[in-house]
């Protein structure tokens, strides 16, 4: 049996991806460039040292760096409405928090301490950036953002630093795959709630880019992974190994008011065992259901 992480998976894949968003009066389409033909021929700038023209600020829910940061976390996650519906959230979401942060913290002690995801968020962000220097100079500089919902460096303070920065154009780019009201939703409204709360509109001119499922890059990179995975087993036994496609799971209220991303990772599947050729038999499986206790 071979289980397949989408979660984590989609992380490697999204380094993969090169975009070039071009927004007309009516749409927003992706541009997947193949060659570099345009690169700019101006000396090199370290990127800090630039005024950016376009800002990625690239959205996540995040995880805790450390233990410390775990109580903060499970806080803010709690009493995220587009998230979770609890009665009293504002009491009862804190009591909650306080309730499982020692036992999420000793999760985190058997992993190394904290999560790994604004390092490879970063790591990400800069390969990006220097590859859409290289493919779209007429749209740069360009600058990520890292806009986590429960922990530093928050989606609020990342678009406070862009409008300093002065970025022109910001592109919102979710690093969720698969659509949904609880995860990209959650991070749009947050981005809608800044500007609402402070009365102004942006001094930006904002694009969304809040899905990819079937992408062919992010097919490819789960095919590829699968692949390698495969070829661990012994030639005559591979056949015969099922192939688990684990996806974090929804309240079944938040499916029932017609939540697209189990349709949306259903597809992702599907489209990865169409790549594969249906070579093996396959599931699709949930976890990490939440537990208030």
């Amino acid at each position: 049996m071979f289980i397949l992480n989408t979660n984590m998976a989609a992380l490697r894949a999204a380094h993969r991806l090169l975009a070039h968003t071009v927004k007309n009066e009516n749409t927003l389409k992706m541009r997947w460039i193949a060659s570099a033909a345009t690169a700019s021929t101006q000396p090199a700038v370290h990127p800090d040292k630039r005024k950016p023209k376009t800002g990625i600020l690239m959205l996540n829910m995040g995880g805790p760096e450390t233990t410390d940061d775990v109580h903060n976390f499970l806080q803010r996650l709690f009493l995220d409405k587009d998230l979770m519906t609890l009665p009293a959230q504002s009491k009862l979401g804190p009591f909650i928090a306080k309730r499982r942060t020692p036992k999420i913290q000793e999760q985190y002690n058997k992993i190394g301490g904290g999560s790994p995801i604004k390092k490879w968020t970063a790591q990400q962000g800069e390969g990006m950036v220097k590859l859409l220097d290289e493919l779209s100079p007429a749209t740069g500089p360009h600058k990520y953002y890292i806009g986590f919902r429960y922990v530093d460096p928050l989606t609020e303070a990342a678009i406070e630093q862009m409008e300093q920065d002065g970025v022109e154009r910001a592109i919102a780019f979710t690093q969720y795959p698969q659509y949904s009201c609880s995860t990209t939703g959650s991070s749009l409204n947050a981005i809608y709630r800044y500007y609402n709360s402070k009365g102004a509109k942006p001094n930006m001119r904002w694009s969304i880019i809040d899905r990819w499922p079937t992408h062919p890059l992010l097919i490819q990179c789960f095919a590829d992974h699968i692949t390698k995975e495969l070829s661990m087993f012994p030639a005559d036994k591979r056949g015969d190994v099922v192939i688990l496609f684990s996806a974090h799971s929804l309240p079944m209220a938040v499916v029932n008011r017609g939540d697209p991303y189990p349709q949306e990772v259903g597809a992702t599947v599907h489209k990865v065992m169409e790549k594969l050729g249906f070579s093996n038999t396959y599931r699709l499986v949930w976890q990490s259901k939440v537990c208030l206790t």
